[in-house]
């Protein structure tokens, strides 16, 4: 028997799988980590952290399944995009992770649009936002002198992993495209970014292809996780463009909604030469010489988990949704938007905050339960008509993650959608898209698409009802003006708070 590894380091936890040649996830294991957020907007982790508990979870993952290391052919990662990780010149990390969700940096981002102007949309192919790389680079250049004059080379999260596992340097083109620093078309470090805020071509690493195979094992990991030094390490990926693979969103058309802490909408894209404008995210693709077109919700599962801890700690999500199917669309009036942390598409603000609308005293735990459901697969729905406004054609979307895992929320998905929302047999996510990077890097299959159809099984599809679906339409029209209604609120009360 052959088998692979997928590692995917995510904002709370990694977790690894252990799949077979059909696609079978044989073992799984996970380790968290903390979280830290010493002020309002910054959001941290210790990469020392994601190194201790990844090579945990994979002794983990051979102690309970017994597989032999020999048996094991290669191993690959997906990691959560953006992050900072500053490294010396002996590679040692000079000061904690700055994360996809920390929203410091709104004066960066200001600078980096004036700087460049209309360059930056032709060259990054995005905005400037608060949760990219280069926003983050510029914060501690100009907060932090001493820790930035002792900076020689930055890199993502899942790299830095993967670089003391393996002792290489280097990232691939997925996650490249969420610094603002890569010429995406062209997929090279872009020296007119780059030299506009007096950035060495050193300071970027080497850029592979997600497949590439970039070494084995240092002697001393194979010997902490019971793996062979002769397994193979493949760069790996992007979460967004793993999560992508994992739910075969691999040729023209496919589009998946993954809903984690953040929310995803993802659509597959071969031309190069789309302008969107900045309204959504354009990143290259880990399949080789593609992109894909994303919109994201910044606060998608971790609105419900906010709900949750903050109203209902003592139950179980299963608990707090048990109810939500007797509520009817709308929730009886109620409207819930998840701009809790801010937010990214199609409003890249990082002062507005979320909002109930429309409270009243029939409401009960049920209501709202369903109103944050509703509210942010209207958020996402958001995402869905900006790729139908381009011309893309969207019957069907693959749903992964926490929003695949509830029956209701996964016709309301179909119905808010207006499309067929379709659950996958063995949904693991970016995980999974990590493992079929290792199978097709180790020549399983002649390409990703080949392993998508041997891996991946449709369980069950929800098509949208016409009744509760106008019935959506009418309410995501008022969900719509809620942001401009509330903007200028949310940036009053953000000043009086300080």
């Amino acid at each position: 028997m052959s088998y692979v590894i997928g590692v995917d380091l995510g904002t709370s936890a990694v977790k690894t799988v252990l799949v077979n040649r059909q696609g079978q996830v044989a073992f799984e294991t996970s380790e968290s980590y903390p979280l830290s957020q010493p002020k309002p907007g910054y959001s941290e982790q210790n990469p020392k952290d994601w190194v201790q508990k990844t090579l945990l979870s994979l002794r983990r993952l051979l102690d309970v399944s017994n597989v032999p290391a020999s048996e094991i052919e290669g191993l690959s990662f997906s990691g959560q995009m953006h992050g900072l990780v500053l490294l010396d010149e002996q590679h040692e990390v000079i000061r904690p992770a700055m994360l996809w969700n920390d929203t410091r940096t709104t004066a960066q981002c200001r600078r980096i649009e004036e700087t460049l102007g209309d360059e930056l949309l032709k060259i990054a192919r995005n905005r400037a936002l608060e949760g990219f790389t280069l926003p983050k680079i510029l914060w501690v250049q100009e907060h932090e002198p001493d820790n930035w004059k002792r900076a020689a080379l930055f890199v993502l999260p899942k790299d830095y992993v993967r670089f003391r596992l393996t002792g290489d340097l280097a990232m691939d083109y997925s996650d490249a495209a969420g610094t603002l620093l890569l010429d995406v078309a062209g997929k090279v470090w872009s020296e007119r970014i780059a030299s506009a805020f007096e950035l060495p071509m050193s300071f970027c690493p080497r850029l592979v292809e997600s497949f590439d195979d970039v070494g084995g094992l240092l002697p001393e990991i194979a010997a902490e996780t019971g793996l062979n030094e002769s397994t193979h390490v493949y760069a790996g990926g992007a979460d967004n463009a793993c999560g992508a693979i994992g739910a075969g969103i691999l040729t023209e058309g496919q589009t998946m909604c993954s809903i984690g802490t953040s929310g995803v909408v993802l659509s597959y894209e071969e031309r190069k030469d789309l302008d969107f404008a900045g309204k959504v995210h354009f990143f290259n693709h880990s399949e080789q010489d593609a992109f894909y077109i994303m919109g994201v919700t910044l606060a998608a599962g971790y609105s419900l988990e906010w709900f949750r801890s903050t109203f209902a700690a003592e139950q179980s999500f299963e608990t707090l949704l048990s109810g939500i199917d007797e509520i009817a669309p709308g929730a009886d009036g109620l409207l819930f938007t998840p701009y809790i942390v801010g937010e990214r598409t199609p409003h890249p603000d990082a002062d507005i905050r979320g909002s109930f609308i429309g409270m009243d005293a029939a409401h009960k735990l049920p209501h709202f339960a369903r109103a944050v459901l509703e509210g942010i697969t209207f958020s996402l729905r958001e995402s869905i008509d900006i790729l139908r406004e381009s011309g893309k054609s969207i019957t069907e979307v693959i749903s992964i993650g926490g929003g695949a895992k509830n029956e209701t929320w996964l016709q309301m998905q179909a119905d808010i959608f207006g499309a067929t929302v379709v659950r996958l047999e063995n949904e693991q996510g970016p995980a999974m898209g990590a493992a079929m990077l290792a199978a097709y890097g180790s020549g399983w299959f002649e390409s990703l698409e080949q392993c998508a159809a041997a891996f991946l099984r449709p369980a069950r599809s929800y098509a949208p009802d016409a009744d509760r679906k106008k019935r959506y339409d009418e309410l995501f029209a008022i969900y719509r003006d809620v942001y401009t209604a509330t903007a200028e609120l949310n940036r009053r009360l953000t000043r009086l708070r300080g």
